[in-house]
């Protein structure tokens, strides 16, 4: 079982620290012998700008005064992936799993956190599938006009994770026009009210993963 911990719109940094904190305290746990506890935060940022480790700052498309103009922030972290958004309208969820204990490979793992976003947002009536060689959730995939609708980019140390994903829910897109989301110069980026013309609310939709992805884990 995990804990579910649904934050609001929480500071990009505050919620970065508190994932460090659960991951390491996990990770203390198992190496005392002892199981620890498992967390989901779910939770909003501001206008942030991440780029993971081996990311390419090429993909960066603004300068300080940008940023500053627009109130937004950027940080290079620890996780996989190249460069993306978090903004309003965005569900970002931080898993804080041990693998071992869920009987998961990373593959494996990134492939539930897909399925469960795949699952979701089948229920606002969206088709979704994978891209070969592209990690996250896609629309027309395999199209000229393939666009991306959730991204993934994850940590892993002995099998204790953190990062997760980011989908668009209501999402305003013009904010992606400042970088080449996760590297792509020639794919697009969507959001579930671009697609359908809805706007469930992000506790509604957490929800739903939340429920998917408990039923893909068997907990």
């Amino acid at each position: 079982m995990f804990t579910i911990k649904e934050l609001g719109l929480v500071d990009y940094k505050e919620a970065w620290d508190l994932q460090k904190e659960l991951f390491n305290k996990l990770i203390e746990a198992k190496a005392n012998g002892g199981k620890g506890e498992m967390h989901l935060l779910l939770l909003e940022h501001p206008h942030v700008y991440t780029m993971g480790m081996h990311g390419n700052v090429n993909n960066l498309l603004f300068n300080e005064d940008f940023l500053k103009r627009i109130g937004a922030k950027y940080y290079r972290i620890e996780r996989g992936g190249d460069v993306t958004y978090h903004g309003y309208g965005q569900l970002v969820g931080y898993p804080i799993f041990d693998l071992e204990e869920l009987g998961l490979g990373i593959k494996k793992y990134m492939w539930s956190l897909e399925e469960a976003i795949i699952m979701t947002i089948a229920e606002y009536g969206i088709t979704a599938t994978r891209m070969d060689g592209a990690v996250g959730v896609w629309i027309d995939a395999q199209t000229p006009h393939a666009r991306k609708i959730a991204a993934l980019g994850v940590k892993a140390s002995r099998f204790v994770t953190m990062h997760g994903f980011a989908l668009n829910v209501t999402t305003d897109l013009s904010y992606f026009n400042h970088i080449n989301p996760c590297g792509f110069v020639d794919k697009g980026v969507t959001s579930i009210e671009k697609e359908t013309g809805l706007k469930p609310t992000l506790k509604e939709v957490g929800e739903k993963f939340t429920r998917h992805l408990r039923s893909l884990l068997f907990i």
